[in-house]
């Protein structure tokens, strides 16, 4: 690891270091305001009602005090990391005029949590702090009246703005698309440029580069802010823009612009329409937030969670949450269980069978998992294609034989040793072999299936890889065990 390296990693450690403690301020603090709230209820003492508004307003001064000194992102982690009551209290405790700014810092399930609590008024104001593409990010979860109070307020450009926001599908660059760019023409020289840019209080963030377009808003190039600032001032646009510059179209896949940002190092890229009029731009941090969005979706979706879930969340919406996959996963496990019990005369014979069984399940199901990870992964970079699949399977095939070999040679030569038998030695090598055999070909079937299926990849994956592997490891490692043991 570079220098550079490692003091990126002890700055992004210090930066965990220090939200970690602004959270433990804050619970602090609602722990102080809880106990001492909890004594004053029980004394009995004069002017109590005073009493135990002086010590509540001292907490909550104290407390907003401290939020106001932390970023929206920062509110919003502490926001998620509390139940739902302190939750409650801290968020009526954040100014109003960063309430739009917290709603979009925060994950899906915990926004729900808090639109439910503020009157309709309360989120116009909200939403009218935020521009069209934050706005689009955040209307799926408001009420059609607050969203047709948002549209009254908004001028003719800004409607028009989030209208076509809100037109494009998730997942599309349109869904990440920022309308906040400067454009220059190119037939203009550097220091018209320079004054025009003077005229801005601040530009907008992640802008790295001016867009240059015609009189048609075409877009002909970009110039990136280092050329114009080295360049004699007296230069056309046009002699100095970058032609050649990556553009994007609204429809383009979100995933494929993503890997494009982390090739060629990005920081900001153009949209055009299918005109080639510039519409919008597309950021970094758009790009690392969907990156972020995706990988939660395929953490969640490998274990069978239909949606990300607040962990303070209610019993009754946790369960409603996890049923689908358990219940599939109640039906697979019978199954496993119905196998074993097809073979209890043979493990009532030799009792060594279900000390090793487990071994061989769960060899097959890490290593379906490894194989559905790589899958999943490569699917997502567009590196696999149908064409592709035959030689996946004969890879995984080939990978799983020599894992195999290996270590279900090693596992039978242990069994050998254990329990002094040749012939289980031998049998736990073949089933070891045979059930990787099984997870390898699962785990290129399943995600490559739930792609042409249109569905996500990683959905459930875990959960389905397990069932094969535990219910194909125990009919395979029992049956060669009946035919060759017994």
């Amino acid at each position: 690891m570079t220098d550079s390296q490692d003091l990126r990693e002890e700055a992004r450690h210090q930066d965990q270091d220090e939200l970690m403690q602004h959270l433990k301020e804050v619970q602090q603090v609602l722990s102080r305001h809880k106990l001492v709230e909890s004594l004053v209820h029980r004394q009995d003492m004069p002017r109590h009602e005073l009493v135990e508004g002086l010590v509540h307003k001292q907490h909550l001064v104290e407390l907003q005090k401290k939020l106001d000194e932390l970023h929206p992102a920062d509110i919003a982690y502490i926001l998620e990391a509390l139940p739902l009551d302190e939750r409650l209290l801290v968020w009526d405790l954040v100014k109003a005029d960063r309430d739009g700014e917290i709603l979009l810092e925060v994950s899906d399930a915990v926004r729900e949590s808090l639109i439910e609590t503020m009157a309709p008024a309360e989120l116009v104001a909200a939403a009218e702090q935020l521009d069209a593409d934050e706005l689009a990010d955040l209307a799926p979860d408001l009420p059609s009246e607050v969203i047709d109070d948002v549209f009254r307020s908004l001028d003719s450009e800004e409607r028009e703005q989030l209208r076509a926001a809100m037109s494009y599908p998730e997942g599309s660059v349109g869904a990440l698309m920022d309308f906040d760019l400067v454009s220059v023409r190119e037939d203009v020289t550097l220091e018209v440029v320079l004054r025009y840019l003077r005229r801005f209080e601040e530009l907008p963030d992640q802008t790295d580069q001016l867009f240059v377009v015609d009189r048609d808003e075409q877009l002909r190039g970009v110039l990136p802010l280092d050329v114009l600032l080295v360049n004699d001032p007296e230069i056309e646009v046009a002699a100095l823009m970058q032609t050649d510059a990556l553009s994007l179209q609204p429809e383009d896949d979100a995933d494929h612009a993503a890997q494009a940002f982390e090739r060629y190092d990005l920081v900001s890229a153009p949209v055009v329409d299918g005109q080639g009029r510039l519409v919008g731009r597309v950021t970094v941090n758009a790009v690392l937030d969907h990156i972020r969005d995706e990988a939660e979706a395929d953490q969640l979706a490998q274990a069978g969670l239909k949606e990300e879930e607040d962990i303070f969340a209610s019993v009754w919406d946790s369960v409603k949450n996890r049923w689908q996959w358990l219940a599939i996963n109640l039906v697979t496990a019978f199954i496993a269980s119905r196998v074993i019990g097809a073979f209890e005369g043979s493990i009532e014979k030799l009792v060594a069978l279900a000390a090793l069984m487990p071994i061989v399940a769960g060899i097959g199901g890490n290593s379906g998992n490894q194989t559905i990870t790589m899958i999943v992964r490569a699917i997502a970079l567009g590196q696999v294609g149908t064409d592709s699949e035959r030689r996946l399977y004969r890879k995984e095939a080939a990978v799983a034989v020599v894992n195999g070999l290996i270590w279900g040679g090693l596992l039978g030569l242990i069994a050998w040793w254990l329990y002094d038998d040749f012939r289980l030695g031998a049998v736990m090598t073949a089933a070891m072999t045979l059930n990787l055999l099984v997870a390898a070909a699962v785990g290129v079937a399943i995600p490559m299936t739930l792609q042409r299926l249109g569905r996500d990849p990683a959905m459930g994956s875990s959960v389905m890889i397990t069932a094969v592997t535990d219910s194909g490891g125990f009919f395979i490692f029992l049956g060669l065990a009946t035919l060759f043991l017994l």
